[in-house]
């Protein structure tokens, strides 16, 4: 009879490891699921009559067949999507549904065919014995990094209904924050593609009309005049070459910013800017602070929870920075003085607040708290922030349009003042 090794959650939470005999996969479920247990690994130990399954690490996940791991890559799961599996998943398993039972139930449940399918896979690895993350870790379209590493620290500490709440928590304030951004953002880039269709159609249609009327000057056209209508025919002759060298360009640089050094390059630079640098270091902040309270309160150690939160923060520059601060606190040192060195991201008054709440032993709510009140900061800056932006925008377009307008009418009036 087949041996099977287990990794399972018993009643109290605790990790549990060990091996039994079943005719099958199903029958091994069901013994353990008699015993109250969790199933979170199942692997047959034993090739009497099954071929032992590839090893279940992510590793290696290219042992397993090809079309699995095209699966999902035939679609992609909305966020919406995503923190409902993981909220209900949370769910099933605090309530004392099995695991396996738990993802046979969210695939049954799927009202998208893409997600039906992608639920499916994450079972079918489950069951043959990789760990949900390592599951997870496969699929890095539908799942982060993030979300993967802080799934990791669950399974690792026993505790995987806890933090699966904790990331449907913390996905809905993401998308809360990713909308406020959105809806502010919005009317200004509406301007903006206003302006761009305005200053086209003057470029095209306009100006050639006007070139009519100064063919028939005897004298020579304003400098200005000049410009506009060499522009003019520069977009009128070679309109489709300037698009083309634009889209090239665009390519070339989005290709350049998915290197590493490219990255870097691009996000020191974001860094220094004199606005936007300061509120994207606030904002990673906040995202890293909400991270790490959140691990810390779910019960995660802290040099685990140190790193899963480093993966949020975004800028490459910043995760490094933040490395650096983990390896002061692996030699010992308190947290707040680890992080101190790092000013851009945490502010002199951030590192008091760190070290006074780890000294009182409430790092993980002053950490939470932390990052609300910056979120709440974040939201009134960009709220001022694109209320400066739309009369400037709206200052630009007209200062463009007259620019132009004066450019066209002033040689006819210069040409009235020679007649007279």
């Amino acid at each position: 009879m087949p041996q099977f090794s287990y990794r399972a959650m018993q009643p109290d939470g605790v990790l549990a490891t060990g091996f039994l005999d079943a005719a099958n996969r199903s029958e091994a479920i069901r013994q353990m699921e008699s015993r109250g247990l969790k199933p979170i690994r199942l692997s047959e130990s034993s090739t009497e009559t099954a071929p032992k399954p590839a090893a279940a690490t992510a590793e290696n996940a290219e042992a397993r067949p090809f079309w699995r791991m095209q699966t999902a890559r035939k679609g992609k799961i909305n966020a919406r999507t995503l923190e409902n599996f993981t909220r209900l998943l949370s769910s099933l398993l605090a309530s004392g549904v099995s695991f396996s039972r738990a993802l046979v139930i969210l695939h049954r449940e799927a009202t998208s065919p893409i997600a039906r399918e992608k639920w499916k896979e994450i079972h079918d690895c489950v069951i043959d014995g990789m760990s949900l993350s390592a599951a997870m870790a496969r699929s890095p379209e539908t799942f982060p990094r993030v979300y993967v590493a802080m799934v990791e620290a669950g399974e690792a500490g026993g505790f995987l209904d806890v933090v699966l709440a904790q990331i449907a928590d913390f996905q809905a304030r993401e998308k809360d924050i990713r909308s406020k951004v959105l809806s502010a953002m919005m009317y200004p880039i509406i301007l903006l593609v206003l302006a761009l269709g305005v200053l086209v159609f003057l470029l095209v249609f306009f100006i050639p009309r006007f070139q009519l009327i100064f063919r028939g000057f005897n004298t020579a056209l304003p400098l200005l005049t000049q410009l506009i209508v060499k522009t003019s025919e520069i977009v009128r002759s070679y309109g489709p070459f300037v698009v083309a060298g634009i889209v090239i360009a665009g390519l070339a640089i989005r290709k350049w910013l998915q290197s590493p050094d490219g990255r870097r390059t691009w996000e020191g630079w974001v860094l220094r800017l004199p606005v936007v640098g300061p509120l994207l270091a606030e904002f990673a902040m906040a995202r890293f602070t909400r991270m790490l309270g959140t691990l810390l309160g779910a019960g995660v150690p802290l040099i685990n929870a140190l790193n899963v939160a480093r993966r949020s923060i975004g800028n490459q520059i910043l995760v490094d920075a933040v490395s650096e601060s983990i390896d002061r606190v692996k030699e010992g040192k308190p947290l707040g003085i680890s992080l101190a060195r790092n000013r851009t991201l945490f502010p002199g008054a951030v590192v008091e607040m760190i070290s006074v709440a780890e000294e009182s032993g409430r790092l993980d709510q002053e950490l939470l708290r932390i990052a609300n009140v910056t979120e709440g900061d974040l939201d009134r800056q960009l709220k001022t922030a694109v209320a400066l932006v739309e009369p400037v925008m709206l200052f630009v377009i007209a200062a463009f349009i007259g620019t132009i307008f004066i450019g066209m009418v002033y040689p006819i009036f210069s040409l009235q003042d020679h007649i007279n």
